[in-house]
């Protein structure tokens, strides 16, 4: 070899160096999906690839379109996702509230693990540095129409590790009981509030429904949370989720019988744009209020805060624009003095996001964890330790992210029709004229 040209001896002598070592010199060359399906819900995936031969993955919300990412594809190709701050202003204008900030966010998050990678630290380090390498988790569980089974059900969670708890305690629980719940006939008896027909109960806000609960039908839910009470103690804190589509009269009434149980929050009980009533519940009860998962972008979490219409905000990455714009959410909240638990239900990429914003996050309280009953989750990255350890997620010095994903066992669970990251070809052009100003 000593002998050979310059050239082939440099190529001889360097073919085990990396080459993603230029980050000034990086550019997105593609951007593909994969559609998981049951971990647990449905979370399409995304893939940037570069011209260096790193690839950074991100997440679009669960159950969400994952054309909210494909659509942001032409305005990233023959960019450095290095400027990550830059490409999120240039894309924001294309998400929103609920889902559709799936995209966005999906699109953010793999930008910070491509810069991650590219510089060799991890995505906590560049947003600052770490408060904490250890990140505490909530879980819920599924849910029984008898208290017992359920606070069964929930103790088994505190005797896996978790340290943090949440209760969906929805009227349907009660529901068929008689003298339980006003106007449910007019929904066909439905109170599902995943159903997505239109015109459906699931599918109208809550000051609309003329669902009412009567005394009866609370004493009933409070057996619930008495029983689960009773089986984890009171050294667990606990959050409830999911309780209905009602009014603000009835939410406060709701709210004052759970006084009792000293519980962490009660979420959504009205819908996050409706400020005035979440003023009106605050104000009246003594069980911190939270919101937040369906909002986009700081704005929203802004008027929030200002009016003090909260305890406490709980953006989801997956739908807040990512990482750094969850990050700012939540500084912003702790100048008001309000706390905040990340919502989360997706695969290890977007859980991963949620876990550095924690990490680098001073007012973060609890990550959700919603793949407990997912036996495959940790699978779906290489790694020997599972991501999850007894209710905690530990962070490493791994650059980006920290994970490898396992392509071979995304490809087992793919949603049906879906392929493998299939070449997107149809998205690398602009077609429209996207400026918002004149």
């Amino acid at each position: 070899m000593a002998f050979r040209p310059v050239e082939e001896q440099v190529d001889y002598v360097s073919q085990k160096v990396s080459r993603a070592s230029k980050p000034t010199q990086l550019k997105i060359t593609d951007m593909r999906v994969a559609v998981l399906e049951g971990v647990p819900f449905t979370s399409p995936v995304v893939r940037i690839s570069t011209n260096q031969g790193i690839s950074g993955y991100g997440e679009v919300r669960d159950d969400a379109d994952k054309r909210y990412a494909l659509e942001l594809k032409s305005h990233l190709l023959g960019e450095n996702p290095c400027n990550v701050e830059m490409l999120f202003k240039r894309i924001k204008q294309f998400g929103n509230n609920g889902r559709q900030g799936g995209g966005v966010s999906g699109v953010e998050m793999a930008l910070w693990d491509l810069a991650g990678k590219a510089y060799g630290v991890p995505v906590f380090q560049m947003l600052g540095g770490a408060y904490r390498r250890k990140i505490r988790l909530y879980t819920d569980t599924t849910e029984s129409d008898d208290p017992k089974e359920y606070a069964r059900r929930m103790k088994e969670r505190v005797d896996k590790g978790f340290t943090f708890l949440k209760m969906d305690l929805g009227l349907e629980l009660v529901a068929k009981k008689p003298g339980t719940i006003i106007g449910k006939d007019y929904w066909g008896g439905n109170l599902e509030q995943y159903n997505g027909e239109a015109g459906s109960y699931g599918q109208t806000q809550h000051n609309f429904t003329m669902v009412q609960v009567t005394d009866k039908g609370i004493e009933l839910m409070a057996d619930f949370v008495e029983a689960v009470r009773d089986a984890v103690g009171y050294n667990i804190p606990l959050g409830m989720d999911h309780t209905g589509h009602f009014d603000v009269n009835t939410a406060i009434r709701l709210a004052h019988r759970f006084e009792r149980y000293n519980l962490a929050w009660m979420e959504d009980l009205v819908p996050w744009n409706y400020t005035d009533d979440w003023k009106e519940i605050t104000k009246a009860i003594n069980v911190p209020t939270m919101t937040g998962e369906d909002i986009y972008g700081l704005e929203g979490f802004r008027k929030l805060c200002d009016e003090d219409a909260i305890d406490l905000v709980q953006p989801d990455p997956a739908t807040a624009g990512g990482i750094l714009e969850t990050k700012r959410i939540g500084d912003y909240a702790a100048e008001k003095g309000k706390a905040m638990p990340l919502h989360y239900a997706g695969s290890p990429v977007g859980a991963m996001a949620a876990a550095h914003i924690a990490a680098a996050t001073e007012s973060f309280v609890a990550l959700e964890y919603h793949a407990t009953d997912v036996p495959f989750w940790n699978d779906l990255v290489k790694q020997d330790q599972p991501l999850m350890d007894k209710g905690w997620y530990h962070l490493t010095d791994k650059p980006g992210l920290g994970i490898e994903m396992d392509e071979k066992e995304m490809e087992k669970h793919l949603a049906k029709g879906e392929k493998m990251f299939a070449p997107t070809p149809e998205w690398n052009k602009k077609v429209a004229w996207d400026r918002t100003w004149s």
